[in-house]
């Protein structure tokens, strides 16, 4: 999970608003949902991933890998040393583009789920550790989605707190508004520009090779 119960207590969350059952289940369904709309996860899990060869000696991965432990080709392991294969993963560093595994010598032969790749994968930050650490931005996202199903409704008058960042012109006379439009024709993961702005950055390239 991408927050701590802590972490809503410090941002002010009382346990009359929500025990720390509660917290524990919305940080849980606030981090399945980042993970479902950039296509990314943000922490070290295990996996064991099948992939399709392509007869090229690049092959793209659906999450950058932290640590491999194995990588098979037709059920024939090859050396993971940085001799034979390149691998871009993470802890990610300035440049990252796509996690991919280059052998330096050979190909990875056409075949369905014929390469296997175990070890530990996830989108990581550098803290100078082997694994990483969740980036932060995600970290405050997944608090600020958190603290929005909590809170949904400002206490204004019924007007939905979702839409107050978008106010480009209001009158306190009689209470008119005028909102300004939804950038991207309104496809938005919350319409929270603070939540929505660090989706739009982690969002996965489209294309990736898939397990």
């Amino acid at each position: 999970m991408y927050a701590t119960v802590a972490d809503l207590r410090a941002e002010g969350v009382t346990v009359a608003q929500a025990d720390d059952a509660r917290l524990e289940a919305l940080i849980d369904a606030a981090t399945a949902e980042i993970d479902r709309v950039t296509g990314w996860f943000f922490e070290p899990r295990a996996l064991t991933l099948a992939l399709d060869g392509r007869g090229a000696p690049s092959l793209e991965l659906p999450a950058p890998p932290i640590r491999l432990d194995r990588v098979a080709i037709d059920g024939a392991d090859i050396s993971l040393s940085a001799d034979e294969l390149i691998v871009v993963g993470a802890p990610v560093d300035p440049g990252f583009d796509a996690p991919r595994l280059t052998r330096r010598f050979g190909r990875f032969a056409r075949g369905h789920g014929n390469v296997v790749a175990l070890g530990l994968f996830g989108y990581t930050e550098p803290d100078g550790t082997a694994e990483g650490r969740t980036p932060a931005a995600i970290r405050r996202a997944c608090i600020l989605l958190v603290l929005r199903w909590l809170h949904p409704l400002a206490d204004d008058g019924g007007f939905d707190a979702r839409n107050r960042w978008r106010i480009i012109e209001e009158r306190t006379r009689d209470q008119s508004y005028k909102l300004d439009r939804v950038s991207g024709g309104g496809r938005t993961f919350t319409g929270d520009p603070d939540i929505d702005g660090i989706v739009a950055r982690y969002r996965r390239p489209p294309g990736l090779g898939a397990v």
